[in-house]
């Protein structure tokens, strides 16, 4: 007999971060992440965003409804019936968000409803996970920004990205320094979320890849700006990858980007962009594209999804995240040698929230199948 999905529960938790940080567009001090949990019978998917708490909402109102009743085994159709259901909602932003997180719990559900690990399910390419640490956050001192890249490296990551665009005038400063902190065989990545004009980015591109080595400029302008992402791709010296494509809510946004031209690197975030439904699509085109895929932050719930990949470059390994899962999660894949190796031995995506952690930084009311308390 076939399960069916009973209810979906929802809960927007906001966390604070250990410091301060920012980047080249933004700063903040803490982070929203919002949990679903899919029921059905005795078993229960996992599935997050990180997202506002309207993100919340919009599941209780719009989206639990939807999937409600449907086969636990066919999270491909309920995907379909969610973005049916949002047309006049609009997908970027936090419709995908929502429609993402849901997304993730019913593959989840699917795979504990089978026995079977995520990545087993997905149809499993690797056991490992190649990773990069990723933090620098513009709002660190240069013990700090060193610190925390030098703890990178010690650990056994051979790749690290850092924040600039905050203050461009000082960036290829810091950016040096970073080398210096480093060593000269590690990779060194820099993020300028869309933080320069056309004309900075250049100059700034050539200057961070003479004076420190770099291999990666990513959002070097706006992710919105395609012609200004292949302007600088096709003026970046060798060796310099520009990407994009964080800030993606369906794949009809990376069909554009790989079309344009206007990547080395496509970049997705399975909680942004629509959920594991969307983001095979996003990989069959990057396959198709001969482009490399990575992924965005999140790594825990990416962690089983991107063994199924198979134009996957690396995930990042978010500073903010990866303090906040192992604190929220139990079963988190344990990094070593620069890789996630997510179990093989645990049904679904092998993660358990700790509501008992959680419980403080709860920001909602919390749902019952349905709607709202």
């Amino acid at each position: 007999m076939t399960a069916r999905i009973d209810h979906i529960e929802v809960n927007a938790y906001r966390v604070p971060t250990d410091r301060p940080e920012g980047d080249g567009t933004l700063t903040w001090d803490a982070t929203t992440i919002v949990v679903v949990h899919a029921h059905a019978g005795l078993e229960v998917g996992l599935g997050y965003t990180y997202a506002d708490q309207a993100t919340a909402k919009l599941i209780a109102t719009s989206l639990a409804g939807v999937v409600r009743g449907r086969s636990a085994s066919a999270p491909r159709a309920a995907w379909a019936a969610m973005v049916a259901a949002t047309r006049n909602l609009g997908r970027p932003g936090i419709t995908s968000m929502a429609i993402a997180a849901v997304d993730l719990a019913l593959w989840d559900l699917h795979a504990r409803l089978a026995g079977l690990p995520l990545a087993a399910l997905l149809g499993r390419v690797r056991d490992t996970v190649p990773i990069y640490g990723s933090g620098g956050f513009t709002t660190y001192d240069d013990e700090e920004l060193t610190g925390q890249l030098r703890g990178w490296v010690d650990a056994g990551i051979p790749r690290v990205k850092m924040k600039v665009g905050h203050d461009p005038a000082d960036d290829p400063r810091r950016v040096r320094l970073a080398r210096e902190a480093i060593g000269p065989d590690v990779e060194l990545m820099v993020d300028a979320n869309g933080a320069y004009d056309r004309k900075q980015a250049l100059r700034l591109g050539e200057r961070f890849a003479a004076d420190a080595d770099i291999c990666w400029f990513e959002e070097p302008v706006s992710s919105d700006d395609v012609d200004g992402l292949r302007l600088v791709r096709d003026r970046a010296p060798a060796g310099v990858h520009v990407a994009a494509g964080e800030y993606g809510y369906d794949a009809a946004y990376f069909a554009r980007m790989l079309g344009a031209g206007a990547v080395d690197v496509a970049q997705a975030d399975v909680t942004r962009c629509g959920g594991i439904t969307e983001l095979l699509a996003v990989d069959g085109l990057c396959h198709a594209a001969g482009i490399p895929l990575s992924l965005h932050c999140a790594p825990a719930v990416h962690a089983h999804p991107a063994c199924a990949l198979l134009a996957l470059r690396h995930l990042e390994d978010f500073h903010d995240h990866a303090r906040l899962e192992a604190m929220l999660f139990e079963g988190v894949a344990p990094r070593r040698d620069g890789v996630l190796r997510p179990s093989g031995d645990r049904p679904g995506n092998g993660l358990t929230f700790r509501r008992d952690v959680a419980a403080p930084y709860c920001v909602t009311a919390g749902t019952r199948p349905g709607g709202p308390r």
